[in-house]
This record gives C-alpha cells, structure tokens and sequence, in this order.
C-alpha cells in the first residue's frame, strides 16, 4: 500500500513541476533566457539568476518569465518563439533579426511595442493585441496585415514587403507610417489625421488624397505612379519627395512655402507647372535646380498653354478652318465628337477648341455657329446663364433693312433699344437681371410694316 501511495505522489509532484516550466523548443531562445537574468545582463549557464533553471531540457520555469516587461531578443538565430505567450506580462518585444517565419503572439495582451523586422514572416496576426502602439515588421514576407482591431496604434512600419492592401481606418491615432516598397495600389488616410510621418515609396500608387491629413510634415510618395499630387491644405509640410512618378500636377499653394525646405520632383517629365504660394519666393533647396515654372494658380498652368481662337458665325453654312494649335470637339473639356478641319457645319452648335500637352494642363476656347436659311433669324427663347451658349438673344438680318429693334415686358414697359450692328439683348434693364418670362418686339424695317412678335427668357 505505501509504495501505491509512494507512485501517486511522484506523479503529483511531477505534474506539479510540468505546470509549472514553460516549453521552449528553439535551443537559441532557451540558451539566451538560460544566460540572461531579470535585468537581461549576460550571466553564466547553470547562474541561480538567469531566466532559466540551468539545464538545456526545452523548458524554463514560467514564475521567472511571467513577470518580464521588456524583451529584447535581436539577431540570435531564434527560429521559433513558442513558450512567449507564457510572457504573459510583455509590454515589448523585441525580436527582429533573426529566423521567424511564424510568430504567436495572441497571448500577449499587454503588449504595446512589437518590433519582428528582418525576419521571414509569410502571416503575421495581431487582433488580440488591441493596445498595440508601436508594430515594426518591415522586411518579411508579409502579404497583408490587418490593423483593424489596433485602434491605439501610433507606429506602423511595414516597408519591404509584398502587401498589396492596407487598411488603416480604424487607426486614428496613427503617426508614422512607412510602407514603401511594397504592392500598393490603393490607400485611404482620410481617417488619420494625426499622420505626420508618411513614406509610400516603391509602390503601384495611381492617386494619392491627403486632404484630410493636415498634420503631415513628411511626405515621401517617389517611384509610383501618381498623376496628381494636391498639397495645397498640408501647411506644416517640411519635406517632400514626389520623383519619379507621371505627376502632371503639382500644387503646393498652402500658404506655408517657407516651411517647406526640401522638395524634389525631378523625373516627371510631363511636369511643366507647379502651384506655389510665390512663384518669387523659391527655397533654393528644391529640385530640379533647373525648373523655373512657378505659378501661383491651376489657372496660370492652363493660360500657358496656346489654343486658337475663332469667332462666332451665322449664315447658312460654315467650314471649319485649319488650326495651329487645338482640336475640334463639340463637347467642352476634349469630350464629345471630334470634328476635322474642312468638315461643314450645317446645324447651330458651340465649337470648342481644346489643347493639352502631356494631357496634364488644357486651355480651350468655343465659338458659336447659327445656321438658317431666310432673310433673317429672330430666336423664339435664350437662356442667360453664363455657359456660353444661347446666353443673349440675337436678331440676324441678312437683308440689311432692320432700323431698330424695342423690347418691352408683358406690361408693355420699354427695356431696350438694339441698333444696327448690335442686335443683341443679355436680359437685363437697368444693369438688373430680368425674371424667367415672355418677352415682346418691335423691329422697325425700311418702308416695310414693323415685325412684331414674343420671345422667351429662360434661366
């Protein structure tokens, strides 16, 4: 009966002790707790106050790792980290440079700073740490990485990867982000307003809006594919390097130049104008050296660029002139149809001529063409709203008999008088804009009977 007795006791002891070690299988990660104490200086294998018990078995006792804050375990040749969940106080972990290409920390849930870098990481999930601040994981071989459950977090560095979506909208708090060199297509700050450290550089980035982050002050967005970089609401921005993109448009106009000591944004070929608060205040750091085309408005950018003018036509029907710079369209902004010098116009329309370079900036200019076949032309409406076309109502006389033309309101009350060589009316009296109504005339014509009839103001 006592020996029965004796075997129970020994398993209980036995069982007792294995509760307590924690299982640590990678030689390299036990060998640095067996050699580190508490304060985590260098002591000897088999020392009483090294993490460990001072025997290789795999196991270390876990009341001497339960307690650890911080953890610094760079460059040591650790392949896998099992038994870090039993650190079950870590609030950082340091881990970066060595052989990981799995970690778990799901465990850690005090954990505020994770630094796993230049590993070979394929996954990496940090839902259960959602006071997570600062996550350094650059330089793996991470495809994602989802921050969704890190609302605290301040720092993100995930550079040298292949991520191809981030989504940080949960991530208010954020500060500094690095991701460069990754597969990037598409990314949303609009949520994080306190950024203000941001390198997407090496990306496939075709946009970019960073309207809503007024904090920044770093910008490093060079080698995407960026066609548009507006900047005009970032004030406190004190460097930028936008290079090697297809930028056309460059708007740096916040009112704040003089804070913005670096700039680059060389190699954008179709770069010719750049928005700036005074294109005579130009700090002498900025690059290329070379670029003089400094303006203060999109405006000036489109005034720059030639386009022929033509004016308007009536008759019963016109052909379209060569042009030295532009093209026909019969839609503002190059839409529409094209139309090709010599084609003949037979209805009334607005022409626009349309030119751009590098299909950034364009300048276009319109013309109207009336079209009919009588002695004269009295239009039966026009609508005065300011988008040049049918904004005035024009009489044409092809007989030359018309001596004067009144215009009167439903009252009967005098508003104009249109001469010869001015048949033309834009809709107000007194300098004041008339209502949407019926309008009546009067055209007076060389010994012939006066012309009487009523036209339509529509706005």
């Amino acid at each position: 009966m006592f020996k029965k007795y004796h075997f129970f006791y020994l398993v209980l002891i036995s069982l007792s002790g294995f509760s307590q070690n924690t299982f640590v299988p990678d030689d390299n990660f036990e060998m640095y707790l067996e050699t580190h104490n508490s304060n985590f200086d260098l002591v000897s294998l088999g020392d009483p106050n090294s993490l460990g018990d001072g025997i290789m078995n795999d196991n270390i006792p876990t009341n001497k790792i339960n307690t650890i804050l911080s953890i610094d375990l760079e460059n040591n040749n650790i392949a896998d980290l099992t038994g870090i969940e039993d650190f079950s106080e870590l609030v950082e972990l340091y881990c970066q440079n060595n052989n990981l290409t799995t970690i778990n920390i799901a465990q850690n849930l005090k954990l505020r700073t994770f630094w796993c870098f230049d590993n070979s990481l394929s996954s990496l999930d940090i839902a259960q740490n959602i006071i997570l601040r600062a996550l350094a994981c650059h330089n793996n071989n991470l495809n994602n990485i989802n921050t969704s459950n890190n609302p605290e977090l301040r720092v993100l560095a995930c550079e040298n990867n292949q991520i191809t979506n981030l989504n940080l909208s949960n991530n208010i708090e954020l500060n500094r982000l690095t991701c460069s060199n990754n597969l990037l297509s598409v990314l949303n700050l609009n949520n994080n307003l306190n950024l203000n450290y941001f390198d997407c550089s090496f990306n496939l980035l075709n946009e970019l809006n960073l309207t809503n982050n007024i904090s920044l002050g770093t910008l490093i967005c060079s080698n995407n594919n960026l066609s548009e970089l507006d900047l005009s609401n970032n004030p406190n921005l004190l460097l930028l390097e936008c290079h090697n993109n297809q930028l056309c448009n460059l708007n740096v106009n916040s009112g704040n130049n003089d804070r913005l000591t670096s700039l680059d944004f060389s190699s954008n070929p179709g770069l010719t104008c750049v928005i700036v608060d005074s294109p005579n205040s130009i700090n002498s750091n900025w690059q290329p050296i070379s670029f003089t085309n400094y303006v203060s408005s999109a405006e000036e950018c489109s005034n720059q660029i030639l386009v022929d003018e033509l004016d308007n036509f009536v008759g019963t029907s016109y052909t379209l002139p060569s042009l030295l710079n532009g093209m026909y369209y019969t839609e503002s902004g190059g839409n529409g149809t094209q139309l090709f010098p010599g084609q003949a116009i037979l209805t009334s329309q607005t022409i626009y001529i349309y030119n751009s370079v590098n299909d950034c900036y364009f300048n276009e200019s319109s013309f109207n063409i009336t079209i009919f076949s009588g002695e004269y032309l009295i239009p039966k409406f026009f609508t005065p709203n300011n988008d040049n076309y049918n904004d005035t109502w024009i009489v044409y006389d092809s007989t030359g008999m018309f001596t004067s033309i009144n215009i009167f309101d439903r009252y009967g009350k005098l508003l104009k008088t249109l001469l010869p060589g001015n048949f033309e009316w834009d809709g107000r009296f007194n300098g004041n804009l008339m209502e949407t109504n019926d309008y009546w005339f009067v055209i007076n014509r060389d010994a012939n009977i006066p012309l009487k009839g009523h036209f339509t103001l529509k706005r």
